[in-house]
């Protein structure tokens, strides 16, 4: 992120989908996307989530400092970037059409590799999966 928008992160907004530590758990201890949260907050930015099963668990650790969506869709809504750390199934097919049209900027993090760099470049996008070049 701070890569991509040289380091000015102050007042974005970042939709961040997947909480938990692991899909299909509701666990969120040591996960990953508390720790980036918490450094996207410290930085000014304004954080929307959504996650299948650890919301509750999430507001439990963080309290109300972020916005707990209500679909992928809703946590993406005016997002300058979309960051994904935990893979979920439902997150591998979204509707890349809507998410044009709802997202403020087109960016993808994803720190899974679960979608294809090419394609989302071809619709617009700019991706930066972690760990490639």
């Amino acid at each position: 992120m701070k890569n991509h928008f040289d380091g000015k992160l102050d007042g974005m907004t970042v939709s961040i989908w997947g909480l938990s530590f692991k899909p299909e758990t509701d666990d969120v201890r040591d996960a990953p996307s508390l720790t980036l949260i918490r450094s996207l907050l410290d930085a000014g930015v304004t954080v929307r989530t959504y996650d299948p099963a650890a919301i509750r668990e999430a507001q439990r650790v963080l309290g109300d400092v972020v916005y707990y969506a209500n679909d992928i869709y809703d946590a993406a809504l005016n997002a300058d970037a979309l960051i994904v750390p935990t893979e979920w199934k439902e997150f591998r097919l979204p509707n890349w059409e809507v998410l044009k049209k709802i997202m403020h900027r087109l960016v993808v993090i994803d720190g899974r590799n679960i979608y294809n760099g090419s394609e989302l470049a071809s619709l617009g996008f700019a991706y930066h999966g972690i760990g490639q070049k």
